[in-house]
């Protein structure tokens, strides 16, 4: 079994018959995420956003804004924020050790504002397709981007079409993760 603190170790172990861990190999440092992938996104109502998160987590995203847009449903004061990044860390912490991945991703509360004034593009019906350049995507929340949201995007980064139809958030979000990592993959491999 692989004992990982989720961010630049792990360590071989052994579990014995009654479950325990009997046998522990030396520490083992993890690199460095040298072209981190980032996704953002405005989150779903109720234990939607656990399942993305997990999803994100196995496709490998290095970082996971959480984000206020205009048409938000859920908004967290910091104390509904502290049990959620909890929530979430239980549910990275157990998709990561299904998939044996060691780094696990941050979880963090994000500005679109800001993201958007950086040019990160967000995901949007209309925008361009995927490109292996991209390192980053915004996904709107249930009721879409709002027109100001949209100008916005148009000034900086742009938009992504990640699917033909108009996809549920936490399949957006699966799908900005998927196409990040092959991009990440394209450009590891240039």
């Amino acid at each position: 079994m692989c004992l990982s603190d989720g961010r630049d170790a792990v360590r071989l172990g052994v579990i014995g018959d009654a479950g325990e861990i009997v046998e522990v190999g030396p520490t083992v440092a993890i690199p460095p995420v040298l072209d981190p992938v980032t996704v953002g996104v405005v989150p779903p109502k109720g234990e939607r956003l656990e399942w993305l998160a997990g999803r994100l987590c196995e496709l490998g995203v290095d970082r996971i804004l959480l984000l206020e847009s205009d048409r938000s449903v859920v908004r967290w004061d910091d104390v509904r924020w502290s049990r959620a990044a909890d929530r979430l860390a239980r549910t990275i912490r157990a998709n990561a050790g299904q998939c044996r991945r060691p780094r696990w991703p941050l979880v963090d509360r994000g500005s679109l504002g800001d993201l958007l004034h950086r040019g990160v593009p967000i995901a949007d019906l209309h925008g361009r397709l995927p490109t292996v350049s991209d390192a980053a995507l915004l996904v709107g929340p249930e009721g879409g981007w709002s027109d100001a949201e949209r100008a916005a995007a148009e000034r900086s980064g742009g938009a992504v079409c990640l699917a033909a139809d108009v996809l549920r958030v936490e399949t957006a979000a699966v799908a900005a993760a998927s196409a990040l990592a092959v991009a990440r993959l394209a450009r590891s491999r240039a």
